[in-house]
């Protein structure tokens, strides 16, 4: 996968990238798409999958924490939110 399109996708909320994401299968089901446009949109299809389970790793941590009764909220938000510089 290319850097930019990581880039692109890193910045995408949650629904964002689920939206594109059914976009990007409805696209690859419907066929008629080249070669090489199948391949991009696989590659962006797997970068958006990939931000969404980002995304759901850290609201169920989020949820542990809470249930745990862990960080303060404002602290376990500021960890567990993707796009932060830290890998989940």
């Amino acid at each position: 996968m290319t850097a930019p399109i990581e880039a692109d996708v890193a910045a995408l909320s949650y629904e964002a990238a689920r939206d594109e994401l059914i976009q990007v299968v409805s696209r690859l089901e419907q066929g008629g798409a080249t070669l090489e446009e199948s391949i991009q949109l696989w590659e962006r299809g797997e970068a958006l999958a990939t931000r969404c389970e980002e995304w759901l790793i850290g609201a169920r941590k989020r949820l542990e924490d809470a249930r745990q009764g862990g960080a303060s909220s404002g602290d376990a938000a500021a960890a567990t939110q993707p796009g932060n510089g830290e890998e989940l």
